[in-house]
């Protein structure tokens, strides 16, 4: 079994230096702020870099964790064992006629700003999600109305043998929240989006009605993972917690929202634990209340 110093050692004779750092605080790369240390944090710089890992990962039985832009997610305070793959250095925006393809780590935010510039209609519903193209890829991202599988046309993605494929929409099996991207945990590299052309002042006025929306009734003024929970069907997550009078409810640093109830704020240095257990007391009131199972959209990962 190879330490991680011995896993450290080998990645750094095949990749830059910089990449790959050893028991990094993942805290600093969620949006709770919270998380424990990876053994190996490695953002490469390429497609051949990314796939240098997954292959060396397989080799070598080393478990492969990949991180987004953390936006949506929890890790727990015990961290990630092996390496944790961020492909935050994969940005790259292009734009060839009716189209754009954006690499996985860039922010879906800056797409739709890129489709704006290009008079370009389809993604205005992205413009207050948080998280990077391949998280949206991986959960079919949506707001207001739109979703990722209303304007994606292909992505190319790597297999958990490193292997690189390119699948057209119709193969992802994408739906609320779930795509074959998780389900057969590919790693999304690049994503195509087919738009059409539009109007830009019309174009802009919805974007900036969206970002006011969002503004208006989301807590952005503190760290929180997003929305926590899947929308049940026939109810609103929110006005179930806000109904069963949880809304401001406080464990450890942790808080439901004052703001709005399906959010879940860090309010005070709150821990994972914190958060995961509130989670748990949000479940089993509105359970026992309503007699409704809330499933969470937020990622739950990482050791205890």
């Amino acid at each position: 079994m190879m330490t991680k110093q011995d896993i450290y050692n080998k990645l750094v004779h095949t990749l830059p230096k910089e990449c790959v750092l050893l028991d990094e605080s993942l805290s600093k790369y969620t949006y709770t702020h919270t998380g424990g240390n990876a053994d190996l944090f490695v953002t490469p710089t390429s497609y051949e870099e990314t796939q240098t890992v997954i292959r060396f990962a397989r080799e070598h039985n080393v478990p492969v964790t990949l991180l987004g832009n953390g936006s949506n997610l929890i890790v727990r305070d015990g961290g990630i064992r092996g390496i944790v793959l961020s492909l935050v250095k994969l940005t790259d925006i292009t734009v060839t006629d009716t189209t754009i393809t954006a690499q996985s780590g860039a922010a879906i935010i800056d797409v739709s700003r890129m489709a704006l510039h290009h008079t370009l209609t389809g993604l205005e519903f992205a413009c207050g999600i948080p998280g990077s193209v391949g998280g949206a890829l991986f959960m079919n991202a949506g707001a207001y109305g739109g979703e990722v599988a209303d304007v994606l046309a292909s992505v190319i993605v790597l297999t958990e043998d490193g292997e690189l494929l390119n699948l057209k929409r119709e193969e992802l099996e994408l739906e609320y929240r779930n795509s074959s991207i998780a389900t057969n945990k590919y790693i999304a590299l690049e994503a195509t989006f087919k738009l059409a052309p539009g109007e830009h002042e019309v174009i802009k006025a919805k974007m900036d009605e969206l970002t006011f929306l969002r503004e208006s009734k989301q807590p952005l003024e503190y760290p929180s993972c997003g929305s926590v929970f899947k929308r049940p069907p026939g109810y609103f997550a929110g006005k179930l917690i806000q109904d069963s009078g949880l809304q401001g409810k406080i464990i450890g640093g942790a808080q439901v929202s004052t703001k709005h109830a399906g959010f879940i704020v860090n309010i005070n240095n709150a821990t994972a634990k914190d958060y995961t257990t509130l989670i748990k007391f949000v479940q089993d009131t509105v359970k026992e209340k309503f007699g409704v199972d809330l499933e969470t959209e937020v990622k739950i990962i990482g050791e205890e």
